[in-house]
């Protein structure tokens, strides 16, 4: 059993042998200070109400009874301010965990079984066939692959989709705006009037239909530079192959017999304020024509049959949505719980400390192939995950092209390349390493290699919370943390060199081997790259590859 959850059930004894419940989880977490232990709980202080105690002498009763319990591999338990519990974990527990980290390697360690092979589609970008993608929509994008990666790494069986909406009306004026610009026309006022319509325009033949031919382009557009982002979807579904199929119509019907719906002024309205909405939608307009909401509602439908869980990416403009589409959900008999949709917000594009709203190229909006082309589509990926999709975002496209450690991509890549080089030269050298069953590991005492091994072993809980909470920017931030760690051994602990105790080094060249494994996690996670060699005749580490 992980150490973290064998202190959280001594944790739970002791609540027991004080008589003392808790509703809710217990709280264990990592002291941001390494001097007050490995783990810390809160328990005393959120205890200490309900049992009508002190807060610091409660938790002065738990240390005697948790001592009293004892478990292996804690070495000290003590008290701390208003009444936290702090504990140290045995330096030889610790060196323990490089070698599950090891013989785990990147395919193993840190991952989970969660899922149990649940299937789970999680549909994200989505973007309507009617332009390329733009600079936010990466957001949605990047999230919604590191979203998919947690999944698959927890254990999950996962689809990507791209819900295509290609009926409607803005399809039909994005056609009728490419085939004014092919005739010379004035575009309609209400149509595109982007920079990439006539683009577009001078490459469609004249036995093209606009309509079919622009869907096309659209879609390989959004293909192309979402490959380039290393995003790849198992489904693009049509909303067109519902219409076709009979799809929305049935679900209209179902909606009917469920007793979901209601006619009223010649239109057809989903009673979604009997599942928490703040007034009735429109499902069908008194004209005949479909809402977005009614191809929506059948859309998922026919995701519930394929998945136990569905998650959804959608924009900031979506936000009022959620509930409707859960209130259909759950009118016809489909627990809402099974949706998962997550909201993202904008993104603030910014050069030389001045929001960039146009793009260079077009004079329009910014295009996600152009900020790709710009800084790359490891820095994108990195830089759109480096905060909660809640949060709006300021994206610096300066900062992020920068081959220095303020870029954080850079910061991370480089310690990665900053360990393989370190290999490289002792390979170069002819240093053989032993049998890992061989190497003293007790020679890791150092506080920064303690700090490494510790963060190590925090991973799976990371990738955990991570998965559970469906926040990517949480492996972003540990892997910041973590090569932060790691450019202060550097800076502190040798490797190699004549000076190093031979024993020393094959103790910390096992570390660096962990150290590799647990970049390789997390940079897989965001879907960012891992490379060898960096800008070496740009940037040079001052003392060398150590």
């Amino acid at each position: 059993m992980d150490v973290r959850e064998s202190i959280k059930n001594l944790i739970q004894e002791a609540l027991s042998s004080l008589d003392l419940e808790m509703s809710g989880e217990i709280h264990l977490e990592r002291p941001a200070n390494s001097e007050h232990g490995d783990w810390s709980t809160n328990i005393a202080l959120a205890a200490a109400k309900k049992a009508g105690s002190n807060p610091r002498d409660l938790a002065n009763e738990f240390k005697r009874v948790l001592e009293e319990l004892s478990l292996e591999g804690i070495s000290e338990i003590e008290v701390a301010g208003p009444g936290f519990i702090n504990f140290y974990l045995n330096k030889s527990w610790l060196h323990d965990v490089l070698v599950q980290v090891v013989n785990a390697g990147s395919e193993n360690w840190a991952r989970l079984e969660e899922g149990e092979g649940r299937k789970v589609i999680v549909e994200f970008v989505s973007a309507n066939p009617t332009g390329p993608l733009h600079a936010g929509h990466g957001r949605g994008a990047c999230y919604g692959d590191s979203v998919a990666r947690l999944l698959e790494r927890s254990g999950y069986s996962v689809s990507r989709e791209f819900y295509v909406n290609d009926r409607g009306t803005q399809m039909d004026l994005f056609a009728s705006s490419l085939a004014a610009c092919v005739s010379g026309r004035d575009i309609p006022e209400d149509g595109y009037h982007g920079a990439y319509i006539k683009e577009w325009a001078d490459e469609i033949s004249e036995d093209d239909d606009p309509f079919v031919w622009g869907k096309q382009r659209a879609l390989d557009a959004h293909k192309e530079v979402l490959s380039d982002l290393n995003i790849e979807f198992d489904s693009w579904f049509s909303e067109t192959s519902m219409v076709e199929s009979g799809a929305i119509e049935e679900t209209l019907t179902m909606l009917g017999e469920a007793n979901a719906s209601y006619h009223k002024d010649g239109a057809v309205w989903l009673k979604s304020t009997e599942y928490g909405d703040d007034k009735d939608r429109v499902l069908v307009k008194s004209d005949g024509e479909y809402t977005y909401l009614l191809p929506d509602v059948a859309y998922h439908l026919d995701k519930l049959v394929r998945a136990e869980r569905l998650v959804n990416v959608w924009g900031a403009d979506h936000h009022g949505y959620i509930t409707r589409m859960k209130a259909a959900v759950e009118s016809l008999g489909h627990d809402p719980a099974r949706l998962d949709v997550e909201v993202t917000q904008m993104v603030n594009l910014q050069r030389s400390g001045e929001e960039v709203k146009l793009s260079k190229r077009t004079g329009d909006i910014v295009e996600l192939s152009e900020v790709v082309k710009e800084v790359g589509p490891d820095a994108a990926r990195f830089t759109y995950l480096l905060q909660s999709i809640d949060t709006t975002q300021t994206f610096d496209l300066d900062l992020v092209s920068r081959r220095a450690n303020e870029n954080p991509v850079f910061y991370v890549q480089y310690a990665y390349a900053r360990i393989r080089s370190m290999m490289k030269k002792a390979d170069q050298v002819g240093f053989a390493p032993i049998p890992l069953s061989a190497v003293d590991l007790s020679q890791l005492q150092h506080h920064r290699e303690l700090s490494l091994i510790r963060s190590l072993h925090e991973l799976p809980d990371i990738v955990a919370r991570a998965t559970r909470e469906l926040a990517p920017h949480q492996i972003t931030t540990w892997l910041r943390d973590f090569a932060g760690d790691l450019h202060g051994f550097y800076h502190d602990c040798r490797v190699l060199g004549d000076d190093v105790e031979p024993s020393l080094t094959q103790a910390r060249f096992v570390l660096m081997q962990a150290a590799l494994i647990g970049l390789e996690v997390g940079m897989h996670l965001l879907g960012v790259s891992a490379p060898e060699e960096m800008w070496r005749d740009e940037i040079q580490d001052e003392e060398g590859d150590r």
